[in-house]
Parts: C-alpha cells; structure tokens; sequence
C-alpha cells in the first residue's frame, strides 16, 4: 500500500521529549502536524524545540532534500486531533495517564484512524481495552532522537487489524523510517533487554564498583555499545527510565527490573538527565 505523504495527517498528544522528537521527525518530511499538550507554555517551549531539532537535522543532512516542511499546529484541545489521519500518544509512560489519552482521542476520531502509542514498556494489549476500536491500535517504539535513528520497532497486539499496520507501516516509510514488525510483550525487545542494562550498570555505580564514565567506557570499548548505558539513561530521562522500570518489574517480577536507589534518588532530586540538565552526567544549564 503506498501513500503519498501529503495525504497524511499527523496528531501527536504530549509535547515532551518523544513529542517533539516525533514533531520535528514527521514535518521534516512533509507531513503536517497538531501537538497537543496540556498548556500554552508547554507548547510555546515545544515550538521552539522542534525548531532546534529541524536545524540540527537539516545540519545534519537527514532529512529529504526539495521536500517542503510541514506546518506545525499546536494546541490544548484534544478535539482538534478529530482530522487526522494517525494519532500518536507521547505522554509519560504511566498507564493512568496514558489510558485517559487514549481512551479520549479514540472516541474522537473517525474509524479507521490509526491509533500509536509511542509507549516504553507497556503492553499493548493491557492498552486495547482503553479504546473504542482495539483493532485500530498499535504500538511504535520510536528512538532518541527520532530525526536521526532509522530503525524503529513497531509492535502488533493481538487485535491489530493487519491494514491498520500496514497504514502505519507505510506512515513510518514516508518519514524514512525502516520499520522492524514483533509481537507484543512488555517492555518489547529493545527495552526488555536495555532497561535492566541500564538499572545494572547504575546498581554498579550505586555499590561503589566504578564511576559513571568507567562503566560506560567499558561497555563501548569492549562490548561496541554507541553511548554507553548511562548516558543513554540520561538521554532517555531516568525519570521515564524508573516509570518503564516499574512496569516491567510488576509485570515481570524481574529484579533486575526494580529501580535501584541511585536512579530512585537521581529522580527525587529532579536529576533526570539531559532534559533537565543532570543525571549520570552533567549537562550545564538547561536552556
């Protein structure tokens, strides 16, 4: 099924991180955009962020060269994702808040209209009560930063309607995207494995075994990973990092799941990574 990117309309509900990750994704290819957030100062810093990020893409040489940008809508009224043709929920990875957004915009919008949930961890069929046409959601694991990693894991629920995925499919081609299809299960592939790196690698930190950087370093030079497992937590945010955690330790009972005090106290100080300046790593003053 081939779709041309002007006949897409994009809705993403929450302007945080993957939001504008999303946003900034989705108009660098053409395809136009509603942000929906909560409030006017929310979405004011969210312009502007996605500004920085089509900079830095188009510095970058990632996106479509001739294509001309999407248009950015933004807004606090949920009623406003009614026409488009793909909604993609970026809230905070907790199921109150996530099965209040979705519930919402399901009953808004016409059959038919693809349904994502941009979740970390939770399964998506736990989600598919929560709306009005469990057929017609999915999930897709986009990656930070979303304009620059290509691969992008796109999870089937029991009750995936197979044109449903294939629209989203087709979707994420038109945003360059290289969409890899698994089945459900909590947390995934990506996170079911990364997570409890990540709340190890902060456990060694928090026993006094190594610095930060040590187990970092390690982890690139001996086993290639890109970033290391701390930074990657600080990118991520270790506030979204120990939500995700809880998920998959009360769905799994894995200890490795159960966020470690250092990460528990990083986030009781409000030390959640680049996003607020500090985490693992310290960032200098968040602009």
């Amino acid at each position: 099924m081939s779709t041309e990117f002007g006949e897409h309309r994009l809705a993403v509900v929450g302007a945080g991180v993957m939001g504008t990750n999303i946003s900034a994704l989705a108009l660098g290819h053409g395809v136009p955009v509603v942000l929906v957030d909560v409030d006017q100062a929310t979405l004011k810093t969210a312009t502007a962020t996605i500004k920085q990020k089509l900079r830095h893409a188009q510095l970058l040489g990632v996106l479509p060269e001739g294509r001309e940008q999407g248009t950015l809508t933004t807004t606090v009224n949920l009623l406003d994702v009614a026409d488009a043709t793909t909604v993609v929920e970026a809230v905070v990875e907790i199921p109150e808040v996530k099965k209040k957004v979705l519930g919402t915009a399901s009953s808004i919008v016409s059959p038919g209209t693809t349904l994502i949930s941009n979740t970390s961890c939770i399964s998506i069929d736990e989600m598919a009560p929560w709306v009005d046409r469990p057929q017609e959601l999915l999930g897709v694991h986009f990656m930070n930063p979303a304009y620059m990693i290509k691969m992008v894991e796109v999870i089937r629920g029991s009750n995936t309607d197979p044109a449903v995925l294939a629209a989203a499919v087709d979707l994420l081609s038109v945003l360059g995207r290289e969409s890899i299809v698994i089945n459900d299960s909590t947390g995934f592939v990506i996170n079911r494995l990364l997570h409890p790196l990540i709340n190890t690698a902060a456990m060694l930190v928090q026993e006094g075994v190594a610095s930060a950087e040590d187990v970092d370093n390690l982890l690139e030079g001996c086993l290639g990973h890109s970033t290391g497992p701390l930074r990657t937590g600080d990118l991520i945010g270790l506030d979204n990092l120990v939500d995700s955690l809880n998920v998959l330790y009360k769905a799994r009972g894995d200890e490795s799941c159960n966020p470690c005090e250092l990460l528990l106290q990083k986030v009781r100080d409000g030390h959640h990574g680049r996003k607020s300046g500090k985490g693992f790593y310290d960032y200098g003053k968040v602009a």
